[in-house]
């Protein structure tokens, strides 16, 4: 239960009319209250969900990755771990777009793991893909109309890419021509599904090209490049920007971004992450973005805007521990970080002024340190 009236409650015309006058607009819902086929104006009864999602995290130490339910209150039980476990330390997650799937790279053979996904939990493992990374499997995303699912590793060829379906893995898309120059750490898919980037060791540390079925012509690197290794990297959810966490100050670096590639590099944030950065994200809406980092505060978070970084946000409180793995919940009134110190993961309460309260902790704790987090609708 969530602590909200399970009765359903439906809203007179003249209720309608004093909230209309009262706001000048219908007032914008929590999202547990939003219904999903029907306006909220036409009377339908309202019935919270004591579930709107769930929340994954690769971690190391069996069974590689948890998950749970997610609701407005927090965490629900954690789900029974996959029959199958990954076949080792977890080091990234992803959910499609529409939640019916869950994946996760590993350090070991096959390092790309995949299980359809429910609100029931996991289901049975996919078949390996034929053709499997060479080395660590270092990040994952899929395509926004799941239908493809790239995957960053750490021995050449860099980046690997699958079709995906109901089925699982399909046959790997060939090789991009020009391959990123050494380990890759991290993979996005742009939100229109017509680029892939990767971060990187090695310059120029950041690698884009151009997908359509498969991977296209590598863009024009950056013209300032990032000061160190790429490591995660993100699209805005506009598509406009892209954003890669780094080592080496100023530990984050973002660019504008249109169908030519690469445009000019953002002025860095005033108040920059404290130590090498492994994680970014934007949030669904696009107006923040957060870094995960070495050394305390371990998490630094700005608005951004057409104009790049705003003033950082303040610190959450409690602190977490040094912070590999970064998510915003899909209606951006929440974050995760995956991190090294118990509780392992912490979800705080997110909105215009930045971090709010922190949830309570799971009841059951991933097993070892948190290397990657991710949400889903289902």
């Amino acid at each position: 239960m969530n602590g909200r009236s399970s009765s359903p409650t439906t809203l007179t015309a003249i209720e309608v009319g004093k909230l209309s006058a009262m706001w000048g607009e219908p007032p914008m819902l929590p999202v547990w209250k939003r219904p999903r086929c029907s306006s909220f104006w036409s009377g339908m009864p309202i019935l919270p969900p004591a579930q709107n999602g769930s929340i994954a995290v690769a971690h190391n130490t069996s069974p590689y990755v948890s998950a749970y339910p997610w609701g407005v209150e927090g965490y629900g039980t954690k789900y029974t771990d996959p029959g199958t476990l990954p076949s080792g330390n977890g080091r990234s997650v992803a959910y499609t777009t529409a939640g019916d799937a869950i994946a996760i790279t590993s350090s070991s053979s096959p390092r790309i793991q995949a299980y359809p996904w429910t609100k029931s939990g996991f289901g049975t493992k996919v078949s390996d893909p034929a053709t499997i990374p060479s080395g660590v499997g270092s990040g994952v995303d899929f395509s926004p109309t799941g239908d493809a699912i790239v995957v960053s590793s750490w021995v050449t060829p860099f980046v690997l890419a699958y079709p995906w379906s109901g089925g699982g893995f399909g046959s790997k898309y060939s090789d991009p021509s020009s391959l990123p120059p050494a380990a890759a750490n991290g993979v996005s898919f742009h939100p229109n599904g017509n680029a892939v980037v990767v971060g990187h060791n090695n310059e120029p540390y950041l690698t884009a090209y151009a997908w359509s079925g498969g991977f296209g012509a590598k863009f024009s690197d950056p013209s300032t490049l990032p000061s160190s290794y790429g490591y995660s990297v993100d699209f805005s959810p506009a598509g406009n920007a892209v954003a890669v966490a780094h080592l080496l100050s100023p530990y984050c670096a973002a660019y504008s971004w249109s169908g030519s590639g690469f445009g000019a590099k953002f002025s860095d944030p005033l108040t920059t992450p404290t130590n090498d950065a492994s994680c970014i994200a934007f949030s669904s809406t696009g107006t923040d973005v957060i870094v995960g980092h070495l050394n305390s505060p371990y998490v630094t978070a700005y608005p951004f805007s057409a104009s790049g970084f705003g003033t950082k946000y303040s610190n959450p409180s409690p602190l977490a521990g040094d912070t590999y793995g970064v998510s915003f919940s899909r209606a951006s009134d929440a974050v995760s970080l995956a991190h090294s110190s118990v509780p392992l993961v912490s979800t705080y309460r997110w909105g215009p002024s930045g971090f709010g309260t922190r949830f309570s902790s799971p009841g059951t704790l991933p097993a070892g340190q948190g290397n990657g987090v991710a949400f889903s609708v289902v």
